[in-house]
This record gives C-alpha cells, structure tokens and sequence, in this order.
C-alpha cells in the first residue's frame, strides 16, 4: 500500500493549492479518508475528513469555509483545496486512509494508512 501526496509548495498568503493524494494497493472508495497537517515540533492535526459511510465531510475550525476535500474514485486520488491561505497553514500536509469510528474520525491513531507528506509554505 502506498499513498503518495503531492501538490504542496511556495505561496504567498491569499493564493490557493490543491494537494493531491494518489494510492496504490488501497482503494479509497472503501476507506475514510482525511487530511492532517504537522509543524516541526508539534503534533499532528487533523484538518478535514471525508467519511466512507454517507461520504459525510469534517473540518478543523481553522479550515472550515477555506479547504474543501473531495476524493476522485475514478483516479483513486483525494484532494484537499485550500483557498485564502495564511502564513499560519504552513505545514507538512499528510494525507490518510482508514476506517476509524465517528467519535475518532480527527484522530491521526484512528489511521492505518499515510502518504510521505508535502510541504506547504504561506509567506506574509
């Protein structure tokens, strides 16, 4: 199994990305899928979720109204658009599969599965 994430870059504050996440030997279609984000020397955080049951979709506080996760079954690749980004969504952006219970979907130890992570850097 392998998740390969990508997309991530050098923006300016304002500018949008999409990071993509493309698996091989897992279909996402029977998975939650979700996204995290991790700075150096903290823990990671859960930033958006797509549940396999009802395709029902989270956000951290932080991404809701900006970031917007969707999956391609097709291609069997998810997204994560981030608009209007901030200094502060600097991270290394991780994408994840899995299949945890309602109460542990912003979990990060609730997943069985991780990309390698990209880097998203927001100058001011």
């Amino acid at each position: 199994v392998q998740l390969q994430a990508s997309g991530g870059g050098l923006v300016q504050a304002g500018a949008s990305l999409r990071l993509s996440c493309a698996a091989s030997g897992l279909t996402f279609s029977t998975y939650t899928v979700a996204w995290f984000r991790q700075v150096s020397g903290k823990e990671r955080e859960f930033v958006a979720v797509r549940t396999l049951s009802g395709g029902r979709t989270f956000y951290a506080d932080s991404a809701k109204g900006r970031c917007t996760i969707s999956r391609d079954i097709a291609k069997n690749t998810m997204y994560l658009q981030m608009n209007s980004l901030k200094p502060e969504d600097t991270a290394v952006y991780f994408c994840a599969a899995g299949r945890p219970i309602l109460s542990t979907i912003r979990d990060s130890s609730a997943y069985s599965h991780w990309g390698q992570g990209t880097l998203v850097t927001v100058s001011s």
